[in-house]
């Protein structure tokens, strides 16, 4: 059962010395990161749903973890963020910059569907296409994107893409899988940021369906492992 930051407060930190409060911190970042790598495994979706599960554990866990920081700081001691924690901060900080979102995932059977998201002072530009496919697939409609710009960006902020890894290969979890699906996804600023590239053969962040969401996606791609 996961209770509120608070609650964690009182049950783990509260009247503990500052050694023990960075263990504590230690130890949900390695939770954070032990649920990630569970999520991001090629046999994840078959494995049983357990509740809560790890996407909700994930949310939970980051509540944790900021509430720590916060009790370090309460006891006047400092936290210095690492250089993961703080690459992740500058993304987050530059969400409001971004300009151009290019996202494209597809197979040299499937063909490849290329997403494109233009962003300006008040609105976003959603665009779709698609290479030659061997199979029907049904496109979202270009000109009704569902969401405004501070809706999109909020849904980007929840994403927390700057924790993700540069490239994703199944190798990783020591499996060998050829061709399947292949993904991209470039980022581009206005304010001279360096633009950000992922991407991935088989293998996805934990929280990819959610940015299928964001661009319009359904499940029509399949983004299984193929063996």
């Amino acid at each position: 059962m996961m209770i509120s930051p608070e609650g964690y407060y009182e049950m783990n930190l509260k009247g503990k010395s500052e050694k023990e409060i960075r263990s504590a911190i230690r130890g949900l970042k390695n939770e954070i990161r032990h649920l990630k790598n569970t999520m991001e495994h090629p046999e994840y979706s078959s494995a049983p749903l357990i509740h809560p599960t790890e996407d909700v554990r994930i949310w939970c866990t980051r509540m944790y973890l900021e509430r720590a920081k916060q009790a370090l700081l309460e006891m006047g001691a400092t936290y210095a963020p690492s250089q993961a924690e703080l690459k992740s901060q500058q993304f987050q900080d530059n969400i409001d910059y971004i300009k151009k979102i290019r996202f494209e995932i597809g197979g040299y059977f499937g063909g490849y569907e290329f997403y494109t998201i233009t962003i300006d002072d008040e609105h976003i530009h959603y665009d779709a296409e698609h290479s030659l496919m061997l199979k029907p697939f049904n496109l979202p409609d270009t000109t009704d994107y569902p969401m405004s710009k501070a809706e999109f960006l909020d849904g980007l902020r929840e994403l927390y893409i700057g924790e993700w890894r540069p490239s994703y290969n199944t190798e990783r979890f020591g499996y060998m899988v050829l061709d399947g699906t292949q993904w991209s996804l470039d980022i581009e600023y206005s304010n001279g940021g360096k633009p950000a590239h992922y991407y991935g053969s088989n293998s996805y962040p934990y929280n990819f369906d959610k940015l299928k969401e964001l661009f319009g996606i359904e499940d029509d791609i399949d983004c299984e492992t193929e063996e």
